[in-house]
């Protein structure tokens, strides 16, 4: 067996996303805009809560937000109402 450490193909962890993956005709709405949740979903991982749109937000199960500058938005829960 070599001993030698593999070396790894992959983007480094510090190559930031493009700003937009959004390649539609028409454009989903960026990153900033304020209706960013509307925006395709690229990469869906529900097992994990999460999903990745194509303007580079990150969308969580509980409706937080990731966005491609690294600023957080809180969650934004529904309440339920019980009769």
């Amino acid at each position: 067996m070599d001993a030698t450490p593999r070396r790894d193909t992959a983007t480094p962890a510090s190559t930031p996303l493009p700003d937009s993956l959004c390649t539609h005709a028409l454009r989903c709405p960026s990153a900033d805009s304020p209706d960013r949740e509307a925006a395709r979903v690229v990469a869906s991982h529900p097992e994990q809560g999460w999903s990745l749109l194509c303007n580079g937000v990150f969308l969580f199960e509980d409706n937080g937000e990731l966005l491609p500058d690294g600023r957080a938005i809180a969650p934004r829960r529904h309440l339920t109402v019980v009769a």
